[in-house]
């Protein structure tokens, strides 16, 4: 019955009680995804890998370059490349000035082991320039590139430093700073040195009539005779300013994909903590599925069989009470089986009264002991899979409900209990709250995924807030890389669906 395809129809008739998980929920505005399509394990590695995402996005100056690239050289975008090409080119030269002098001073005494830390500070001395380089990039792109390194609050310098020296993004910041960093600041002084020139030749003009009657050469050997003649030169001036601002551009989205590349957080970088963050998670729930099948094991074992062996007392108890009674003993002990005794209790007909009520009370807390263990983990679900799970919780359910589940056969534990519990949750609250008459319940296996859907008819506009049921569903599902969907407009009908890889 867990195998193949298995379809039930319940009529309601009978059923009694709620059933499935005692927790309920089933909240939903018109449309709200409860898991993402990743684990939470992948939800971590995306938000360390902020950086990787920043990359693949455009820059900000190629962006305002290819939207007005005839006006770009006049607008403030053109002049903020041009102040962080000016800036990266101070901050190369020295830096690289600061490298060489540390360098050589450490490699001189490192023959007596004083140079040591001096050779140290240049391994780190990538972190400060990569901070200063980040600090930079905000003149011209508004998202800043993260940090890449962990924040280590509390920590020891020796602590600090170890760290820093095993994180890759300690490296990389050293290969900017020492191989990227110089020729692009060689590059960005050579532009600024441009700008400069083509200013001077734009005012070339006014430069000559200040300065005559005396010999203004603009070009090696060519005097300028008066102000009319520097003005081809105030041409030159303006297509070089032109030309400037858009090779400026150029060299800025270089230097800020560089910067991302290098300066910015990769997936790497944090790919061993969501490795151990995802294991830790597992064992997490492993432990909680071992620890909810030994509950429901002392339950049945241990209390269960207390009560059945109690209902059993009880049950001979009356029979010997019922066997006294219609012997007509009563009298026997100067009582009248008619009459109460001193206690106020009828003798042994109403001692027989109350051992039948303790028998019909043992009887209900037995049954609901069987509720109970049920609930935590059914026995069937074990036995037989999924789908004979699913058409027992269906025939005991209130409202009427059709099960059509077609599997290849038995899935992985994980993904079966997830599922099972899923439908309880989503029948639970189909009983309580949507005022469903007809629940439907369809899964099928694709593409290596269990698609499970529950729909009911209910008045639907349920709130995923409400209760904490579908937040631990939602979380169990993201253990197993799946997703966790409700979709539930005013009016109805709410539709909740689980995607889960059955690989578990």
């Amino acid at each position: 019955m867990g195998t193949g395809r298995a379809t039930a129809e319940n009529t309601g008739a009978g059923a009694t009680g709620a059933v499935g998980a005692p927790s309920s929920f089933l909240s939903a505005t018109t449309a709200v995804v409860v898991g993402a399509a990743v684990g939470d394990s992948e939800a971590v590695r995306a938000a360390g890998a902020v950086g990787a995402g920043d990359r693949s996005s455009e820059v900000a100056v190629l962006a305002a370059l290819r939207a007005r690239p005839l006006r770009f050289p006049f607008t403030r975008d053109s002049l903020r490349c041009w102040a962080y090409l000016a800036g990266g080119a101070v901050l190369g030269l020295v830096t690289a000035v600061l490298l060489l002098a540390l360098t050589a001073l450490g490699l001189g005494l490192s023959v007596v082991g004083v140079g040591l830390p001096l050779l140290l500070a240049v391994a780190l001395s990538g972190l400060p320039a990569g901070a200063l380089e980040r600090r930079l990039l905000r003149l011209v792109e508004p998202e800043p590139v993260p940090d890449p390194h962990r924040a280590l609050p509390g920590a020891g310098r020796p602590a600090r430093l170890r760290t820093r020296l095993r994180e890759r993004a300690t490296w990389r910041e050293l290969a900017h700073t020492l191989l990227v960093a110089p020729p692009l600041a060689a590059a960005g002084l050579g532009l600024t040195a441009l700008l400069l020139f083509s200013a001077t030749l734009v005012v070339s003009p006014l430069v000559v009539r200040a300065l005559a009657p005396e010999t203004v050469m603009l070009i090696p050997g060519h005097a300028v005779p008066g102000p009319l003649h520097a003005l081809p030169f105030t041409a030159v001036g303006l297509a070089g300013l032109y030309l400037g601002g858009h090779a400026g551009a150029l060299l800025t989205t270089a230097h800020v994909r560089l910067a991302r590349l290098l300066l910015g957080p990769r997936e790497e970088d944090s790919g061993g903590q969501v490795l151990e963050l995802t294991r830790s998670r597992a064992r997490l729930a492993d432990a909680f599925e071992a620890e909810r099948r030994r509950i429901e094991r002392d339950l049945h074992d241990g209390a269960q069989q207390q009560l059945v062996a109690l209902t059993m007392t009880l049950g001979l108890a009356a029979h010997e009470l019922r066997g006294y009674v219609d012997s007509g003993g009563g009298d026997a002990d100067g009582g009248d089986a008619d009459g109460a005794d001193a206690d106020g209790v009828d003798g042994p007909a109403g001692a027989l009264v109350l051992v039948d009520r303790a028998r019909g009370e043992a009887r209900q807390a037995l049954e609901q002991l069987r509720a109970l263990v049920r609930g935590i983990h059914p026995q069937v679900l074990t036995d037989h899979g999924l789908a004979a799970a699913v058409v027992e919780v269906a025939l005991r359910h209130p409202v009427p409900v059709e099960v059509d589940l077609d599997l290849p056969g038995r899935l992985p534990g994980p993904v079966e209990t997830t599922a099972y519990f899923t439908v309880t949750e989503a029948l639970t609250n189909a009983a309580k709250h949507s005022g469903a008459t007809a629940v439907t319940v369809h899964g099928r296996v694709s593409d290596g995924r269990l698609v499970l859907q529950v729909t009911d008819d209910g008045r639907g506009g349920a709130d995923p807030a409400a209760g904490a049921g579908l937040q631990g569903l939602a979380d169990r599902v993201a253990i197993l890389r799946g997703r966790l969907m409700v979709t539930s407009p005013t009016g109805g009908p709410t539709r909740l669906r689980l995607e889960v890889p059955c690989s578990g």
